[in-house]
């Protein structure tokens, strides 16, 4: 082994890193690192101190440590505890890792010890440099201030670059890696400009965080004053024998005016005496301020009185609504018997029915007929529970729910709640919007309604709730039950025209700057239109084309060229564009295998074609149409049916073996589905493996069972209108469904020839043409219907 090679202990420092002619104390507690200065006390020997190149490695290699170091003498150790131990150290001289030979039980490496350069003469640019150093170290010491005096005195008193380096890098809280790249350099004048560099660094950096923290306090000091003074004018006011502070007692003025129930009043006055006890710009008091802000605007005690009269509500209700009789009859008995018993509680009504057909206006005038107030509430697409019954106050931008805002919006505590699209309400992970508005639509319990922002009672019974909806389906069972239930169905052709002729068309004039006698459409013209260019059970899309009509007669009028503009039919597919819904269905033709069904659609009802070829084949049975599953079974069963009576309808009794059968419903892209079709789909298959012709202008409706019993069916009045619609003249009818035909139309009722039909056999009996006469019909069971449309998928 060389001279100035030594075998030393190692001991591995993490984060700290001793400089020669230096003390440095550090507690030690790793196994390896302990080892290693029992063994260099024990045997006199000195160690090597070396830094660690990662911190949180627990045992290093020799590639985990810096190659430089400084070989120290362990001048004390202090046992403080069974596994840590605080040593005090003196750097010595410095060294260089040659290899790290051992690692256990303690690290053990041969050290070459680094001749430092020789000593700097005294010039002018070592003076400069000692000056710059000196300076820079004040300058930190200053905006450290946890430089001890007798370290600075140290610093000032030394005029030797490399020692001056070496030991203003032990004492100040540089990085670990600045000061290895001290120790690691030998020439002292390099060593102290590479110091300065650091210490200009870290005053920059100790420089801008004095002045944040400056700008932080003054911030606090000017809050503080400001609650200082506060306080003072709060106290001066108290002995002067003024009141208190104006929104305090603005708040308790508020207050006395209200009537309210004792819980309520004792619960604001606890908060307004809350909020004087705290400081004003503190966060509680703002969450108090906005809490007493919407309690106190409430409308309490205040009611609006009703004009409870039936025959001025039916004058408001005739006004603004033509036809819909059922639906006005029910509202005016509501009517009455608030009128009977006004004291009684808010009645909960659920209208329901397609779109456009006037849920919404109808509610609206019957807040003009009872002259409450009114609010409506869109509930389409609420996910959140809070936007029913609020957030707790709390919260940050808490507020509270919609039906307390509304009845605040409304003014009064017996205002009438329009609730729009009940069955549009969806939950998620933030809860179910539709069970929150269960105790708020409970006559019972909702004289108590307690919204989670106010957490005061709020009572809800006088309020009269009127909510909307297209669909019952989604509307979960029990806030359905809490609901009176009244249904709109779809506007006959004839209410469509009185509507267009008394109300849309004289509205569009309006809004298109039309003068009474500028514009003339007879009546055909707004049967053509209804006819060939709207599909809906309502009439906006109606009001669309008779806006259309207008705009084209606005051009018409500001070209001078004519004075007033006349439509007839033969003008509509000049202003109109082309028919969206030309005639196409087969009504006119006897035809094999193919039926006309009657649907019902959210827009109104529909002529559903069934087609049914029968081939050559292994017995397969194809359904295609975009068919759910109740039509498919029913198809199914219609097929099973038909095996089970083949003999008596003179079928060969082995076609579901040796034919192969495609029912096929046209729209294929529209989805349809349910049990109304099942007579059309018995018919159709019969049709087609005996070859026999359907007779023309026949449409059919109704359920059918294996036994070949007919079922009734729903929405007959929409299927009988669209039936009408298209020419056809004669419809079968589950027998069962003969009451309904009551609430058709007479127009409907006096075009159409109804046949209520118990069997199949009287549904073949009916349909067949007489040109073949076979077997006698037999009753036979049928598919489950299909409800179709241009719009919407079909449900029954």
């Amino acid at each position: 082994m060389e001279a100035n090679t030594l075998n030393l202990p190692v001991l591995a420092l993490r984060g700290l890193t001793v400089f020669p002619h230096t003390n440095l104390t550090f507690d030690v507690e790793r196994r390896i690192s302990i080892k290693a200065l029992e063994v260099a006390m024990e045997s006199g020997q000195e160690i090597f101190l070396v830094t660690q190149r990662e911190l949180n490695t627990d045992r290093p290699g020799e590639k985990d440590l810096y190659t430089m170091g400084t070989i120290s003498r362990v001048t004390q150790i202090l046992r403080l505890g069974k596994t840590s131990l605080r040593v005090m150290v003196e750097g010595g001289r410095r060294a260089r890792l040659r290899r790290l030979w051992q690692t256990e039980p303690y690290l053990q490496g041969h050290v070459e010890v680094v001749e430092e350069s020789a000593a700097v003469s005294h010039g002018p640019k070592t003076e400069a440099l000692l000056r710059q150093t000196w300076g820079l170290f004040q300058d930190y010491a200053h905006l450290a201030g946890n430089v001890a005096e007798e370290v600075t005195a140290a610093v000032l008193d030394c005029q030797e670059p490399g020692y001056l380096a070496d030991f203003i890098a032990q004492n100040t809280a540089l990085r670990y890696d600045d000061k290895q790249a001290i120790l690691e350099e030998l020439s002292p004048l390099v060593r102290l400009r590479k110091l300065n560099g650091f210490l200009a660094r870290e005053r920059d950096v100790l420089g801008y965080e004095r002045q944040m923290e400056g700008k932080v306090r003054d911030e606090l000091a000017q809050q503080q004053k400001e609650q200082i003074l506060r306080t003072q004018i709060r106290v001066l006011q108290n002995e002067l024998g003024e009141d208190e502070d104006n929104e305090i007692e603005e708040y308790r003025q508020k207050l006395a005016e209200l009537k309210l129930e004792d819980e309520t009043r004792e619960h604001l006055e606890k908060e307004i005496n809350k909020l004087a006890k705290q400081p004003y710009v503190s966060a509680e008091a703002s969450v108090i301020r906005n809490y007493l802000d919407v309690c106190l605007e409430l409308p309490w005690g205040t009611y609006t009185k009703e004009r409870l009269n039936v025959d001025a509500a039916r004058k408001v209700l005739d006004r603004d609504h033509f036809g819909l009789e059922k639906v006005k009859e029910r509202i005016l008995e509501t009517i009455a018997v608030r009128q009977m018993n006004p004291e009684g509680r808010g009645q909960i009504i659920c209208l329901a029915g397609p779109p456009g057909v006037g849920k919404t206006s109808i509610a609206l005038s019957v807040a003009k007929a009872l002259n409450r107030k009114l609010s409506r509430i869109s509930l389409g697409g609420v996910r959140d529970e809070a936007d029913i019954r609020g957030h707790r106050k709390t919260y940050i931008g808490a507020m509270p729910g919609r039906i307390v805002e509304a009845i605040s919006r409304s003014g009064a505590m017996n205002p009438l709640l329009v609730l729009d699209e009940i069955d549009k309400l969806s939950g998620d992970y933030r809860g179910d919007p539709a069970s929150a508005l269960l105790e708020a639509l409970d006559s019972e319990q909702n004289h108590a309604f307690r919204d989670h922002f106010l957490e005061i009672p709020l009572d809800l019974s006088q309020v009269m709730f009127i909510t909307t909806a297209n669909s019952l389906d989604t509307i979960p069972r029990p806030l359905l039950d809490r609901m009176e239930v009244i249904q709109l169905s779809s506007y006959t052709d004839e209410e469509k025209l009185q509507i267009a002729k008394n109300h849309l068309l004289p509205k569009q004039m309006k809004e298109h700057g039309l003068k009474k006698g500028s514009l003339r459409i007879d009546e055909e013209t707004l049967r053509a239109i209804i006819r060939d260019y709207t599909r809906e059970s309502g009439v906006r899309q109606l009001e669309r084309r008779l806006a259309a009509v207008c705009r084209k007669t606005d051009m018409q009028l500001l070209s001078k060229t004519v004075k007033r503009v006349t439509v007839t039919e033969k003008d509509l597919p000049k202003l109109l564009d082309m028919q969206p819904y030309p005639p196409t269905v087969h009504v006119e033709q006897e035809e094999i295998g193919v039926v006309n069904g009657l649907a019902w659609t959210e827009a109104g009802g529909e002529i559903l074609e069934v087609e049914v070829s029968v081939m050559e084949g292994s017995g397969k049975l194809e359904l295609t149409g975009n068919l759910g599953d109740v039509m498919k079974e029913s198809a199914q069963a219609a097929l099973s049916c038909l095996r089970s009576r083949a003999e008596a309808l003179g079928i060969d009794p082995d076609f579901y073996k040796t034919k192969d059968i495609h029912v096929h419903f046209p729209e294929g892209a529209v989805p349809k589905d349910g049990p109304s079709a099942g007579i059309a789909m018995a018919t159709a298959l019969l049709s087609a493996l005996t070859n026999r012709k359907i007779k023309a202008g026949i449409a059919m409706t109704g359920e059918v069972t294996l036994r070949g019993r007919v079922l009734p069916i729903g929405g007959l009045k929409e299927k009988t209108m669209a039936a009408k619609r298209y020419g056809i003249h004669t419809v079968l009818i589950p027998k069962d469904n003969a009451r309904d035909l009551e609430e058709i139309d007479q127009t409907v009722r006096a075009a159409l020839r109804f046949i209520p039909v118990e069997t199949v056999d009287q549904v073949f009996a009916e349909v067949f043409c007489p040109s073949r006469v076979e077997t006698k019909a037999d009753a036979i069971p049928a598919f489950l219907p299909v409800e179709n449309s241009k719009e919407a998928a079909l449900r029954q």
